[in-house]
């Protein structure tokens, strides 16, 4: 029997004032597998995904994420707006107010959801280790006094996350440029070293924004044989956004389309390759068996 969706979005509508860039957007992302989300520029992907991590309220639609026996409802934990009747439940008005006064896109972090960016985000000015470091500060011990006396519960929470960061250095081959100023690698390094900074948060699902963007031909080959291992061998969900249509139909095992903000094709990479209306919304050309020569 195969899994549920890890991550359903369902009638997901996203309003600027007037401009409606996401309309009623339906689609599941499944466990252990890479599922792409491509589409022409302004299509609205990099929305769908501020809208999942918290960036932004949807306008409507149900964001649901799935971390073990839990549901977790991204809408509700990111602050919904308050209703009449809810002054008539004190429990659903009190929920409200929590959330209101203290949700936000960390919770999603929390909830199992990480995720990259178009432009690299790093911490330049601190050390590679420091950076992954720094992104478990949830799974270390933050007691002051704890620290002042280095007690035994104290250094095997310092000794776990260091662990986990050094794994993840020795995934990305950025083991040997541990200690260096995070600003200083190569670019194609910096790319790694975010994705492997979300990593160190433990997510259920990562969510990369274009990772191949600025990397070269070899770069983004590695790259995709990264993803493809992340998948593989250490049983991680990824849900991307990449232009590079090479690498996408190499990696994924789903994809969707979107165009003016509207899901217009989901399926295997086979299947959307040679889809009227993906080609259409790509080149304005139907002609099937000239896109596919």
């Amino acid at each position: 029997m195969p899994d549920r969706p890890l991550l359903t979005v369902s009638n997901l509508t996203m309003q600027f004032g007037g401009i409606t860039a996401l309309s009623d957007v339906s689609f599941a992302v499944d466990t252990h597998a890479v599922t792409a989300l491509i589409g022409p520029n302004g299509a609205g992907k990099t929305t769908v995904f501020n809208c999942l991590t918290g960036f932004y309220r949807a306008t409507s639609g149900e964001l649901t994420l799935r971390n073990g026996d839990r549901t977790i409802d991204i809408v509700r934990i990111l602050g919904e707006p308050f209703r009449p009747t809810d002054f008539l439940n004190p429990w659903r008005f009190a929920t409200r107010l929590f959330y209101k006064c203290f949700g936000g896109s960390h919770l999603v972090n929390r909830a199992g959801l990480a995720r990259t960016f178009q432009n690299i985000r790093l911490f330049r000015e601190m050390t590679v280790i420091e950076n992954l470091l720094v992104a478990q500060h949830m799974s270390t011990n933050r007691n002051p006094v704890a620290g002042l006396l280095n007690t035994p519960g104290f250094r095997r929470s310092e000794k776990r996350v260091v662990s986990r960061a050094c794994q993840w250095l020795e995934v990305f081959g950025l083991k040997d440029d541990a200690n260096r100023i995070a600003g200083e690698l190569p670019y194609g390094l910096q790319r790694r070293l975010e994705i492997a900074r979300a990593l160190c948060t433990n997510p259920q699902i990562i969510c990369l924004d274009e990772p191949a963007a600025g990397l070269n031909p070899r770069e983004t080959e590695d790259l995709s044989a990264l993803i493809a291992r992340l998948r593989d061998d250490h049983r991680i969900t990824v849900f991307l956004i990449e232009h590079d249509m090479q690498l996408v139909m190499g990696i994924s095992d789903h994809i969707v389309v979107l165009d003016h903000g509207v899901v217009i094709a989901s399926g295997r990479p086979n299947d959307i390759s040679t889809n009227p209306a993906v080609i259409a919304a790509y080149l304005g050309d139907t002609d099937t068996e000239a896109y596919t020569a």
